[in-house]
């Protein structure tokens, strides 16, 4: 069963996707909800934290909360450089691969496969892209990358870590990571919602590595 604070916090996303409160305008505190909901204060603190988390409200902890205004767009333009801003690992469960994975690292299906997944965060701590990596064996170096668009429904996961609805719209990069001999050593979704992105694709800032960028169907 989910947690109460993320049923309460998505119940509070509701109500302002509603229009019970424009962004800018105060929420009720922490212990009229708290009343509201009838829960302790304890697990209201815990569901606004996610909300903030989440870029739906803004303010500090300690003082009464606003919806936050929609985020700033950013523009995608090197799908193979380093986060510059915060990030968080939210997932290193290994995988077996599936056939679709086998077939981007040239493995065989159900091959045990490292895993991780990062949560990258705006300078303001919002979720601003969900990266989902898959390897075998030990990390390698890699001289060259591809990459293919394409656009995604989010999952529940993906809609709760990115503070939006399961049907959201979201760009969907897969990228895989090449060696010298152009053998796939990596490879990785970007999960990036189109409400908080455009994209840029092209040769400049590729620091002189190669992208091959096509649509996805």
């Amino acid at each position: 069963m989910e947690a109460l604070h993320r049923r309460i916090a998505a119940d509070l996303t509701r109500r302002i996707q509603r229009g019970d409160w424009q962004p800018g305008d105060r929420i009720p505190s922490r212990a009229e909800l708290a009343a509201e909901y009838d829960v302790h204060e304890q697990t209201v603190r815990l569901a606004v934290t996610l909300l903030r988390r989440r870029g739906i409200l803004e303010g500090e902890q300690r003082s009464r909360l606003l919806v936050a205004h929609p985020p700033a767009v950013r523009a995608l333009i090197a799908p193979d450089a380093d986060w510059p801003h915060p990030s968080e690992t939210t997932d290193t469960t290994p995988r077996r691969a599936t056939a679709e994975l086998a077939a981007r690292l040239d493995a065989p299906t159900g091959t045990r496969l490292q895993h991780e997944t990062v949560e990258c965060l705006d300078p303001g701590g919002r979720s601003a892209m969900l990266v989902s990596s898959w390897w075998r064996g030990r990390r390698q170096p890699h001289s060259s990358f591809v990459v293919e668009v394409g656009v995604v429904e989010l999952s529940e996961r993906q809609a709760h870590a990115l503070g939006l609805t399961v049907d959201a719209l979201a760009y969907r990069l897969v990228r895989t990571r090449l060696d010298v001999a152009g053998r796939a050593v990596e490879t990785a979704d970007l999960v990036l919602p189109m409400d908080r992105w455009v994209l840029r694709l092209g040769p400049q800032g590729l620091g002189g590595r190669s992208c091959n960028s096509k649509l996805l169907p």
